[in-house]
């Protein structure tokens, strides 16, 4: 693990400083979404209704997907992915240990055990050869996590699963828009995942969707909202009824249209917000890509990045400081920053419970060590992104090897 270092007092004489704080990824909410919003709150329905029904239909018909659900999160569309393919305690579920730690929480939910999987040196995605290693007879499900936005190497997870048996549940929280093989990310797994968090390339302040097929994804359905087999608009509307009936022991994880009023407008602008964030990708790695002391981004050839995350990895032997370090010099230049993702089995409550060690996922903890996330959204000006790149470059020049 890095050791902290004390502060370190900087003089902005000699720092080349931006005068404002640029955050590390704030939302794009134009005044349409607004708009959206306010002609929801208007309406006579705010809750899960209409607006949710069509978010729905047109992310499908976005994504290729044959069914859709939005719920509250990507976690809740996680959970309720594991609970309607009936998977619970003497289980196993396959993911990685570079994903935020809602990946292997869900499956303690459930009372299943999570399986840790290292990772590919290049893309940081699940590596499907150690995931073969780890299939067992409890095994009932992968979860790959596209990191990033760069889709796994699903084709040999695929049949992997396919040999053995296994649904595949993709957490997608971070590839929206993204393609394997020329196929979109919702279109491949048993199940898949996204996230529309504040952060996300869509976002609904809070939200999730899950894709599938129309009987998994109506089994979802159940689950996400008390286990009813009809919602409040199916018993609200001057077309419904009231009476309902609990069928499963369900949670509280549905989508209100006003979050749904936000993702409609969002997702229509979502190919423009795509387009500004490869325009500065391609600028980052130009500018980075000759410098030894950085590595850039993999993208493969056969996928479509989503561009979720841009992740910078310092080669630390050609720095004299480490990542905590420049970080701190990046925050001291006004430059917001991230890491994306303290390692799972590195949290003391995996740590503990299923006594795991750092070097257990060797690959996991060595990248983690060397990774920043840089601003990348569709708000960042030119200046913006040259301010980065003059920080970065700067940081690398000062504290080269």
């Amino acid at each position: 693990m890095n050791t902290p270092l004390p502060n370190v007092s900087h003089s902005s004489a000699h720092l080349p400083r931006r005068a404002e704080f640029l955050p590390f990824s704030p939302p794009s909410i134009s005044e349409e979404e607004v708009e959206a919003v306010v002609e929801t709150l208007r309406s006579e329905w705010i809750t899960t209704g209409p607006k949710t029904r069509q978010f729905e239909e047109e992310f499908a018909a976005y994504t290729g997907a044959p069914g859709c659900l939005a719920v509250n999160s990507c976690t809740g569309a996680l959970h309720v992915a594991l609970a309607a393919l009936g998977i619970g305690p003497g289980d196993e579920v396959i993911t990685t240990p570079m994903t935020f730690i809602c990946s292997a929480n869900v499956v303690e939910h459930v009372g299943a055990t999570p399986v840790l999987a290292d990772i590919e040196p290049d893309t940081l995605c699940i590596d499907p050869a150690r995931v073969a290693e780890k299939i067992t007879p409890r095994t009932r499900a992968l979860m790959p996590v596209h990191y990033a936005g760069h889709p796994c190497d699903m084709r040999p997870l695929l049949d992997l699963a396919k040999a053995h048996g296994l649904h595949v549940i993709e957490d997608a929280a971070h590839a929206l828009p993204a393609a394997y093989d020329g196929q979109r990310i919702g279109t491949l797994g048993t199940l898949t995942a996204f996230s529309f968090y504040a952060t996300k390339n869509l976002t609904t302040a809070e939200g999730g969707m899950l894709t599938g097929a129309p009987e998994l994804v109506q089994q979802a359905r159940l689950w996400s909202l008390h286990g009813m087999n009809r919602d409040a608009w199916k018993r609200y509307s001057a077309e419904g009824s009231w009476y309902y009936e609990v069928v499963l022991p369900g949670f509280k994880y549905n989508m209100t249209d006003i979050a749904a009023a936000i993702g409609l407008v969002q997702l229509r602008r979502l190919e423009m917000f795509q387009a500004r964030r490869r325009d500065i990708v391609a600028t980052y790695n130009a500018a980075f890509s000759p410098l030894d002391a950085l590595e850039t981004p993999t993208q493969r050839a056969n996928v479509e990045h989503g561009w979720h995350l841009y992740v910078l990895r310092l080669n630390l032997d050609r720095l004299t400081i480490d990542r905590a370090r420049f970080i701190e010099e990046l925050k001291a230049r006004n430059i917001g920053s991230s890491v994306h993702f303290i390692p799972v089995h590195l949290h003391p409550y995996y740590r503990e419970r299923y006594g795991w060690q750092a070097g257990d996922y060797p690959v996991a903890v060595g990248e983690y060590r060397r990774t920043i996330s840089l601003p990348l959204h569709p708000r960042l000006s030119d200046q913006d992104v040259s301010d980065v790149i003059d920080a970065v470059t700067a940081i690398v020049k000062q504290f080269r090897r």
